[in-house]
């Protein structure tokens, strides 16, 4: 298997315009390379920045598939045969890409792909880094959930897909019980560690259709697709999975939820305030259990 690097200079009187384009005149040269410069700037997903250099080096060369190593990682095309893998640096740290063949490249398209390489490297990395700081700017550091600015961005389209389509959004206000206790009695390091668990816990428990946010301190929300009836065996899982847990039961660290069904042009924040509620009436209640508000508004 052959390595290389796109990092290093290649001599100017090996690399030149037209080893990309035979003899196609020097300003359609330079026409092409922009023309593929701003395909590979067109996004900034890195996804589609990657595929993006896929089509081109498999419309230029004998390329079938790309393998990344990276953070990320990603393929596209047909990955199986014989391949040959290049180390990518310059900008960041360095990573691989695995090509998959239908030939062998010769020389000349060894250095036609070292060209397209200094192509794709900076979008790509502009891609990946304005998807770290949107991630960043979406979720929750502690727990790995959807944010407060996440949550008011998914329910916004939820309420939009449920009118469009007729179907039903419901709403999963989540509270934990004692954790102020817990927090002042034993500290921040513990109660970082139950939140944490307790996210972990919200992933397992819910569906794949439903989506976990945390939206300030021990304050939790679930999106869920259906009636909101239909959510009590959710509820159910999670109460159960809090009773169980080794870190949560020897604290007695329990969890109230309400529950509420998005009624016909209700707005979202009409839609919080009624699970809300029913969370309280799951906190009078005893605490440890759920409440849906059509029991409380019966």
């Amino acid at each position: 298997m052959d390595y290389a690097a796109t990092s290093h200079a290649y001599p100017e009187q090996i690399i030149d315009k037209s080893s990309l384009y035979g003899s196609v005149p020097y300003v359609d040269q330079e026409s092409s390379l922009m023309q593929i410069l701003q395909q590979l700037h067109a996004s900034l997903d890195p996804r589609t920045v990657f595929a993006s250099y896929g089509k081109v080096v498999g419309q230029l060369l004998p390329i079938c598939g790309l393998q990344l190593n990276h953070q990320l990682k990603i393929n596209w095309g047909r990955c199986h045969g014989l391949n040959v893998q290049r180390v990518v640096s310059g900008f960041g740290e360095p990573y691989s890409i695995k090509y998959f063949l239908s030939s062998p490249l010769t020389p000349s398209q060894t250095l036609q792909l070292n060209a397209l390489e200094s192509l794709f490297n900076q979008p790509f990395l502009n891609a990946f880094k304005f998807n770290e700081m949107s991630n960043q700017a979406m979720f929750d550091a502690l727990t790995g959930l959807g944010n407060r600015y996440y949550y008011r961005q998914s329910i916004k389209s939820a309420l939009a897909r449920a009118s469009r389509n007729q179907g039903h959004v419901s709403l999963m206000v989540l509270d934990l019980d004692n954790f102020k206790g817990l927090n002042d009695q034993y500290g921040h390091r513990l109660g970082d560690t139950v939140l944490k668990e307790f996210a972990e816990l919200l992933n397992d428990a819910i569906r794949n259709t439903d989506q976990a946010f945390r939206i300030g301190g021990d304050e939790f929300i679930i999106i869920a697709q259906g009636k909101e009836h239909t959510l009590t065996p959710l509820c159910e899982r999670i109460i159960e999975a809090m009773n169980v847990h080794p870190l949560m039961s020897s604290f007695t660290v329990q969890c109230s939820i309400g529950v509420a069904e998005l009624q016909q042009k209700q707005s979202q924040d009409k839609l919080y305030e009624t699970a809300d509620i029913a969370l309280y009436a799951a906190k009078a209640d005893g605490k440890n259990c759920y409440k849906l508000s059509q029991q409380i508004n019966a």
